[in-house]
């Protein structure tokens, strides 16, 4: 055995001090695994009322939404999905960001509530959704209400 790896398991005394700090680094690494799974499994309205977690999560949800408006976006640009089918989907996907990042219901609320209560920034970007998808005389741009819809989600605090 070498003498650098002899000495790091036995110490310069004869005592196991590296292994004394691998087992503290892999207690370390075990306690922070399991805090994490225990954070990420957390319902939404908990976390928001956690001050040093509540930061991270609006920054983990912001990023998350404004990756699956890009997708869906890109899906539209390529011809996959028709400007009602994305509409939908950005609709859909701002309405789950709002709730998951204010605890408010906004998957079931009308524009007219949308637009009187605390999500009314949204109400703009949610109107023109709606007409993309249900307004077939409309001449929405998609893309372009996904980049909206992305900006929304990014600058929302």
């Amino acid at each position: 055995m070498p003498d650098d790896l002899l000495e790091f398991v036995s110490g310069p005394r004869g005592y196991a001090t590296g292994w004394l700090w691998l087992g503290l680094a892999l207690l370390i690494v075990v306690i922070a695994w399991y805090t994490s799974v225990f954070i990420a499994t957390m319902p939404a309205e908990r976390l928001r009322r956690i001050p040093v977690v509540r930061v991270a999560h609006a920054r983990v949800l912001r990023y998350r939404f404004a990756r699956t408006v890009q997708s869906i976006t890109r899906r539209h640009r390529a011809g996959e999905l028709s400007g009602v089918q994305a509409g939908a989907e950005l609709s859909r996907t701002l309405r789950s960001f709002l709730h998951q990042a204010t605890g408010l219901r906004a998957q079931y609320m009308q524009l007219r509530a949308v637009a009187a209560g605390d999500l009314a920034p949204a109400a703009p970007v949610l109107s023109a959704l709606g007409d993309a998808q249900f307004d077939s005389s409309a001449t929405v741009d998609v893309a372009r209400l996904g980049e909206q819809t992305e900006e929304l989600i990014r600058s929302w605090s």
